[in-house]
């Protein structure tokens, strides 16, 4: 099993080291500043052998070109037409890419952003904005429909998936989660727990895809009740699960 590490960034960014056990070698996922990475890789006495991007916002792409400096000819994989242009290994749908022991595939999962990626296999999910532990990305660019089909692509992984989402969002999410199901037991016992682990300074990530499954209100958006106690402003005449996701995502914009 490939081992990977966080490195915080910002105020509730995670950066995500993907390590070979078998070497000193890693790889990055969505290195927004370069300082923690390049501390991080002297602390543990490792060698950067390539960067993953998501997409293209500021914070996932920022520090790519300073550790370029430090490590020339790293390649750069990244989506396909995105904005950001630092991009040197394209990415579509199914495309892979074999590193530190472990194949990842690309799924398109464009919501948050048009040009968003995420990277799986059956093992490990790196899901950017996409999916958040509870929650789900704003829809900057993509629309609700696109952001619920994408969702379900994550959903489709094996329950014991770990997801390395890139933010620590978890209480905020958590607030929202049980305004929308408050009589989730899953979701109440692990609010609890999730208190627990930042109140003791610890991370709430990865998450599982079946935790999701179960806590998520985005997740969960094609229960019938799910808009049980959502208020009506945000509540359309459509049925569907796309229209459930995007009242959910209108009342969490506004929450």
């Amino acid at each position: 099993m490939v081992q990977v590490d966080a490195i915080k960034a910002f105020d509730d960014n995670y950066i995500w080291v993907i390590k070979d056990p078998t070497s000193s070698s890693c790889w990055v996922v969505d290195p927004g500043d370069e300082k923690p990475v390049l501390d991080y890789l002297n602390q543990q006495n490792l060698t950067l052998e390539g960067i993953l991007v998501t997409h293209h916002h500021w914070d996932h792409t920022d520090g790519i070109a300073p550790l370029l400096t430090s490590f020339p000819h790293l390649p750069v994989y990244g989506p396909k037409n995105g904005k950001y242009q630092g991009i040197t290994r394209p990415l579509v749908e199914h495309d892979t890419i074999t590193l530190a022991g472990i194949t990842l595939k690309v799924i398109a999962t464009p919501g948050h952003t048009l040009d968003h990626i995420c990277y799986v296999n059956n093992e490990v999910a790196f899901t950017g904005d996409t999916l958040f532990n509870a929650g789900c990305g704003r829809l900057f660019e993509g629309t609700p429909e696109q952001m619920w089909h994408s969702f379900n692509k994550l959903l489709s992984l094996p329950n014991s998936c770990q997801v390395y989402c890139t933010h620590e969002y978890t209480l905020a999410n958590l607030a929202f989660a049980h305004a929308v199901d408050p009589n989730n037991l899953a979701l109440t016992e692990y609010h609890q727990q999730a208190q627990k682990l930042r109140q003791g300074g610890r991370s709430t990530i990865p998450t599982t895809i079946g935790q999701q499954k179960a806590i998520n209100p985005f997740a969960r958006a094609a229960k019938a009740d799910i808009l049980t106690y959502t208020p009506i402003e945000f509540i359309s005449n459509d049925s569907t699960p796309e229209a459930h996701f995007a009242a959910l995502r209108k009342w969490k914009d506004n929450f």
